[in-house]
């Protein structure tokens, strides 16, 4: 799978941020790819207007266009939230790479040709997009946990990164295992009762991403 660039919120280019500048560097990308990269988004805060005050968006919007995950700051003054929310995002951005570790591994296991010669991750470059990627989504998802807002994506957003995908030749079977593979290994993490509330945040970026062609 190619970089996908990082995808930005309502205005900004949001959701799943790579170097633009090292994706240059290895792939060629096609002009129409250069076209759909700053359209592709996965999260909007737009619904949130409701739920939460200026000042807390403001904390999701900075922490999405710098596609990094909520600093302990950003997570103290979210007082619209459910401290347990809280404290679980916090949690997961605490063991992004040993999720994302085991998302990967289980990826290899099934398609244990997907990054070798010839394979669908090939070159290297392509296979660490990829994992880059899997941090990316569940960055995206702990926004939803930490906001208490289930469906966290922009319908618009995804249609366009749908059309990148496409033009970029991700392999969706692969990154829809992954993404299974993050929601595993993350309420794996957590007790019985705090998994079930979990599985809806991670069920729909699964969904949304099952829809891609």
């Amino acid at each position: 799978m190619m970089p996908i660039a990082r995808m930005v919120n309502s205005r900004y280019a949001i959701s799943v941020q790579l170097s633009t500048s090292h994706l240059s560097m290895t792939f060629q990308l096609s002009e129409k790819a250069k076209e759909l990269i700053p359209k592709a988004r996965i999260v909007s805060l737009t619904a949130w207007e409701n739920s939460h005050s200026p000042a807390e968006i403001q904390l999701f919007q900075a922490a999405d266009d710098a596609g990094r995950y909520l600093a302990d700051e950003d997570l103290q003054q979210l007082h619209s939230s459910e401290p347990k929310s809280v404290t679980t995002a916090k949690f997961l951005r605490d063991n992004a790479a040993d999720i994302v570790s085991e998302a990967r591994a289980q990826v290899l296991a099934t398609y244990p040709n997907i990054s070798e010669p010839g394979g669908e991750l090939y070159p290297p470059a392509r296979a660490e997009a990829c994992w880059r990627d899997f941090w990316h989504f569940l960055r995206c998802i702990t926004y939803g946990i930490a906001g208490n807002t289930v469906e966290f994506t922009s319908e618009e957003g995804l249609h366009y990164m749908n059309l990148l995908y496409q033009e970029l030749g991700v392999p969706l079977p692969a990154m829809i295992l992954g993404l299974s593979g993050i929601k595993a290994a993350s309420l794996k993490r957590c007790d019985a009762d705090d998994a079930a509330k979990l599985a809806p945040y991670f069920d729909h970026l699964i969904e949304k991403l099952s829809q891609f062609s």
